[in-house]
């Protein structure tokens, strides 16, 4: 068990383990019980009834959160030719082609959160597999970023993509804003990323899809949040 501080201890008595909660008041909740010095993180943890290793049971892609993230989003764009000029025009960060390999391979340079690929960069790009691979970097088709139109791929990811995906033990886990937003910008956000997450159900999947939805700040309690209601289309 790790040791949990006094603070901790303290916003937790807030939160009611056994309850599951609407979400406007588990937004409520998990922004109250964000006592850290800087401006922690709201997440969502959405645990799914899929069993991830069957390729038709993946749970994967994209949607723009109205309010964004709260973030700054660093995008690298592999590209070449014109389409290096557009990128750099619809404001990516870095633009670049196999001169980055070693760069990133060698040297471990990091310094992006989101990479996008045209299709023909896909090749190179592929070379960083093992690098961008565990670190949920590697360009996908399904993300929106492998694509021609870099100008729509950066647009959306600086206006507040994200993207969702389950993890090894079948989890969602999405940031969906920061503390400081306002309670109705947090649940416009929420809202946005369980209606995409529903729409993207398995159609092979029996069984119930989503088990449980936990809100959290970075440093605060997990708040149960009711599926039922969450889910209702």
């Amino acid at each position: 068990m790790k040791k949990r501080g006094k603070k901790y201890l303290e916003t937790a008595k807030a939160v009611d383990r056994t309850a599951s909660y609407d979400k406007e008041e588990a937004v409520a909740l998990a922004k109250k019980t964000a006592v850290a010095k800087f401006d922690e993180t709201i997440e969502v943890h959405i645990r799914t009834g899929c069993d991830g290793r069957h390729a038709e049971q993946q749970v994967r892609g994209a949607v723009v959160l109205p309010h964004g993230t709260g973030k700054t989003v660093r995008v690298l764009v592999f590209a070449k030719g014109t389409k290096l000029d557009e990128a750099q025009a619809a404001g990516a960060d870095f633009v670049g082609g196999d001169e980055l390999i070693p760069k990133i391979q060698n040297e471990g340079w990091l310094d992006f959160d989101v990479v996008v690929a045209t299709p023909d960069m896909m090749g190179v790009v592929g070379r960083l597999g093992r690098v961008l691979g565990p670190k949920g970097l590697m360009p996908n088709p399904k993300a929106g970023t492998v694509t021609m139109d870099v100008t729509k791929a950066i647009a959306d990811i600086k206006a507040g993509k994200i993207e969702y995906r389950l993890d090894k033990s079948n989890i969602i886990h999405v940031p969906i804003g920061k503390a400081s937003f306002t309670d109705e910008q947090l649940a416009d956000n929420f809202q946005t990323l369980m209606d995409a997450v529903n729409k993207a159900r398995p159609s092979s999947l029996k069984g119930q899809y989503i088990k449980s939805i936990t809100l959290s700040p970075t440093m605060g309690p997990g708040i149960k949040v009711n599926v039922l209601k969450a889910t209702a289309q």
